[in-house]
């Protein structure tokens, strides 16, 4: 088991990597405990692989626990789901000193962790990631929230968890696609700022997608390593923690102009997004030619998504994504902030792209579908 610490002061908690730990969960999550009991937010589909396991490790623990099974999928992050969550912790009587437990995917950990920062303004979490995209991002960090109708993630809070279950066992449940999305995550890293750790994918990128567990480990735990160091820096996002955005407002904006839909997972978004971002530095001259094609190759060679025409059906015109894009939350003062790069493992955030540069690197990507 691999440990890694977000040292936030008063605030820091462990990231624990490692397999089996689910079955160790009422060992690691008692200590927290102020009386034994816990509430568990999960999911349809986590809950028939994972929900199990979980539960004996708390009864095995005398932690008695109740479960909110709510629908698989992106469209559960809304009004009425974190509602409904809210509503059922209260019924169940959870209080601000006890532990509500979120299993599942970033889906599941950020409306739970939401409904834990609001309720009684602030109870206590447990993130206990299934899915390899929660384990080396949505897990770590505490940004919590829920999607709008303008845009993805545009309500929610930072409220921190008070410990990471990142069990390399539950990513064997993923479907390829599943697993293949949240490598959009793991190789945003070594993009925005560790070219060695890019270089490392590159070599071992596909037998850690057939499986290898020491190899998933070592990449959950580079990810997980990266993202701590940036969130100590800046917990609240003001400087470099947008850095983790790369590839995201571009992704923000086509996963708004496809519904939240299955048509595209997150992190196959974050990986077009990535692309579209490079290919926009080497436009403007900030980073080499062969960036671009560089990122594609890789992606390429992991089979995931790594262009729009990979995407099925509609989209909008470029004019429209670019105003999908103007919704994101990192717009300051109405300008744009893109997350660009100098080159692989060198990414700054800046405002000064110019819309006509952005329009048109869509209009090329579009036009190829």
């Amino acid at each position: 088991m691999d440990k890694v610490q977000v040292d936030l002061g008063a605030r820091a908690y462990d990231v624990l990597i490692g397999a089996g730990l689910l079955q160790r969960a009422g060992t690691l999550i008692g200590p927290l405990l102020h009386r034994p009991r816990v509430a568990i937010v999960t999911d349809e589909t986590v809950s028939r692989h994972h929900l199990p396991a979980l539960e004996a490790a708390l009864t095995e623990q005398d932690i008695a626990h109740s479960t909110l099974r709510l629908p698989a999928g992106e469209a559960t992050k809304n009004w009425d789901d974190l509602g409904r969550t809210v509503e059922w912790l209260l019924a169940e009587r959870i209080e601000r000193r006890d532990i509500i437990i979120a299993l599942g995917g970033g889906v599941i950990g950020d409306l739970a962790g939401f409904a834990a920062a609001i309720l009684r303004r602030g109870v206590r979490f447990v993130q206990i990631p299934t899915s390899l995209l929660a384990q080396v991002d949505s897990s770590v960090g505490g940004k919590t929230g829920v999607n709008a109708r303008a845009g993805k993630n545009l309500i929610g809070a930072f409220h921190q968890p008070s410990l990471v279950l990142a069990d390399i066992d539950c990513l064997g449940t993923l479907t390829p696609r599943d697993f293949l999305a949240g490598y959009g995550e793991v190789v945003k890293y070594g993009l925005l700022g560790d070219a060695a750790f890019f270089a490392w994918l590159e070599e071992n990128g596909p037998a850690l997608a057939e499986g290898d567990p020491t190899l998933r480990a070592e990449a959950v735990r580079r990810s997980v390593q990266m993202k701590s160091d940036i969130v100590v820096r800046d917990e609240t996002e003001q400087g470099d923690r947008a850095l983790l955005n790369l590839g995201h407002t571009f992704c923000h904006a086509i996963e708004a102009a496809t519904g939240y839909s299955d048509r595209l997972l997150h992190g196959e978004g974050v990986a077009i997004g990535c692309a579209l971002a490079f290919e926009l530095s080497a436009r403007l001259g900030l980073c080499a030619q062969e960036d671009p094609s560089r990122v594609r190759a890789h992606l390429a060679a992991m089979g995931t998504r790594r262009d729009l025409r990979d995407i099925p059906g509609d989209l909008p015109d470029a004019d429209g994504l670019l105003d999908l894009m103007a919704q994101d939350k990192k717009v300051v003062d109405g300008q744009l902030r893109l997350i660009l790069a100098r080159g692989i493992g060198d990414a700054f955030v800046t405002a000064d792209a110019p819309a006509d540069a952005i329009r048109s690197v869509l209009a090329d990507a579009l036009a190829q579908r």
